[in-house]
């Protein structure tokens, strides 16, 4: 089969496994909400203590991985030695990631009043308790991320992408028992955080903690079939891990940064109910922790479904390409990249924008209306950064792709210092009720500032970017974007006057009016000649450009 073959099933392995990932995410955020609440004292507590394993993972493993792994072992596998390094590093890998588990796991209480700013003492024993339930999929997480990168280094990337489809799977049937066995937030009033027995937490963080259990299990028989027979080997001489442990400082450097930030926004976020209920907002009624990831969820799912399905299938060859420095081969890739992915990016912020409301009602249609009003803001802020995202992602794998993480770590500095600036900025002078609202603003900026500054990095590199090519796609994207978000406020307004504010009604919007906006973008799309509408649709990838070495 021909490598470009191989790329395009790849890819539609990719896009289907990511999509149906995501759809059950939204199922799986519904199910929990319907079981504890949206905006309740529970739900923000199990936000902090579930997101710590997500933190640590990326902090300490996932970011390393994307920036070494990869290219390791494409370089390895070139000169026959590429079974022997990804033994060796699954071996240190594994041994690694159960210590630092261990560890972490014994210091829930402290990560807690890291990443927290309760003023509830029960409500912050209630997140220490799932902590400990929870941390431990750290382990899980890294053995997810070491045996799917190493997949994808070996061109199978669709058991990587349709892995947390199982983990949705399992997470969902556990809320389901949670709210069989205690009939949800609605029935028992699991607001409070006084309110939960020892054995609805349990129930409820296990389940969270199965799904990322199952995650990573599934890859094993992946691993078989992809030829890659492991068996333990220790120690690091002539494993060539020395280059890849260079690379990893520089990387768990800047992720060092990007914590700092995200440490300040996780304390004033959940600071903000608190805050707000002390000046008379109901309880419940003001974005948390658990609004944020709610708005976070929503504003990945574009994300996730082209920009990471893109990046991950092109990481691989960008990486061969580097090695045998093809420049004409990294910006073909990378110039084909950004306006594939700006094509789904632009329209994906402006239907977002739109239906902000309809679609976090659908999340929380067991909720009260007021957790809706409270997360669709934040879900707001945080979209309109998404077509910078996209880009910055995309310049982010080209850096790795030469294992230069070094040259990431001042944009980095300055992107968290936007994020900490606009948390601070957002406490003192909003009202509380809006502080999440702004941290979402603050993030959409430092992803501009990020893209701007790592062009500026990347064209000292490699040189042109193609940028005249890329900003006319994006400037006529643009215009349709615009059109069909006119037409769709519109609809909407006709709709919500006519549909009742309940979860139907709520459903019915978001299918008509992301119908009728993604029709109406794609026909601008034809009228303005933007081609790369194709590349996105027949499928992505398809026209993926580069020869390889």
């Amino acid at each position: 089969m021909s490598d470009d073959g191989g790329v395009r099933r790849g890819a539609a392995l990719m896009a289907s496994g990511t999509a149906a990932s995501r759809v059950l995410g939204f199922v799986r955020v519904m199910v929990l909400a319907a079981a504890i609440g949206g905006t309740t004292q529970v739900a923000d507590a199990f936000a902090v203590a579930n997101k710590l394993p997500n933190i640590l993972y990326m902090l300490l493993i996932g970011g390393v991985l994307n920036a070494i792994l990869v290219p390791q072992v494409v370089r390895a596998y070139k000169r026959n030695a590429g079974q022997e390094y990804v033994d060796r590093l699954l071996t240190i890998g594994f041994l690694a990631l159960a210590g630092v588990t261990f560890v972490l796991t014994l210091a829930a209480p402290i990560l807690v009043g890291l990443y927290s700013n309760f003023h509830n003492a029960t409500q912050t024993r209630l997140a220490v308790t799932f902590a400990f339930w929870c941390i431990p999929q750290l382990f899980f997480y890294g053995a997810y991320g070491l045996l799917g990168q190493v997949l994808n280094a070996r061109g199978s990337f669709g058991p990587y992408m349709w892995a947390p489809v199982v983990n949705n799977v399992v997470s969902i049937a556990g809320f389901g028992v949670f709210i069989a066995l205690f009939r949800g937030v609605k029935h028992t009033g699991v607001i409070e955080a006084s309110s939960m027995t020892t054995t609805q937490t349990t129930v409820l963080a296990l389940s969270a903690t199965l799904g990322v259990v199952a995650q990573a299990a599934v890859l094993i028989p992946a691993l078989r079939r992809a030829g890659v027979r492991y068996r333990p080997r220790f120690g690091l001489r002539g494993s060539g891990l020395g280059v890849a442990g260079r690379v990893a400082t520089w990387t768990l450097a800047g992720l060092g940064v990007g914590q700092l930030g995200f440490i300040v926004v996780s304390k004033v976020s959940t600071a903000a109910p608190q805050a707000a209920v002390a000046l008379g907002a109901p309880s419940g009624s003001v974005a948390g922790p658990n609004a944020y990831d709610m708005g976070f969820l929503i504003f990945m799912l574009p994300h996730s479904l082209v920009t990471v399905s893109l990046a991950t299938a092109m990481f691989t060859r960008l990486s061969a390409h580097a090695h045998d420095n093809d420049l004409p081969g990294v910006r073909a890739n990378l110039s084909y990249s950004l306006r594939v992915v700006g094509v789904f990016t632009v329209f994906a912020t402006a239907a977002i924008a739109v239906l902000a409301l309809p679609l976090t009602r659908v999340l929380l249609f067991t909720a009260a209306a007021q957790s809706a009003h409270a997360v669709a803001p934040v879900a707001f802020a945080m979209i309109v950064g998404l077509p910078a995202f996209g880009v910055w992602s995309i310049y982010q794998r080209v850096f790795y792709a030469y294992e230069d993480a070094r040259s990431m770590l001042p944009v980095q500095i300055v992107m968290a210092v936007v994020v900490v600036l606009g948390a601070y900025a957002s406490r003192a002078f909003l009202s509380p009720t809006h502080w999440v609202v702004g941290i979402g603003l603050s993030m959409s900026l430092s992803y501009v500032v990020g893209m701007v500054y790592s062009q500026v990095l990347l064209r000292r590199r490699i040189g042109s970017l193609d940028g005249g090519r890329v900003l006319r796609m994006h400037a006529r994207a643009g215009v349709a974007a615009l059109v069909s978000a006119a037409v769709g406020m519109l609809v909407l307004f006709l709709l919500a006057r006519a549909l009742p504010d309940r979860f139907v009604g709520a459903v019915i919007e978001c299918v008509v009016v992301g119908a009728i906006m993604g029709l109406l973008y794609v026909g601008g799309l034809r009228v303005l000649r933007v081609r790369e509408l194709d590349g996105l649709l027949g499928p992505l990838l398809r026209k993926l450009p580069g020869r390889r070495g």
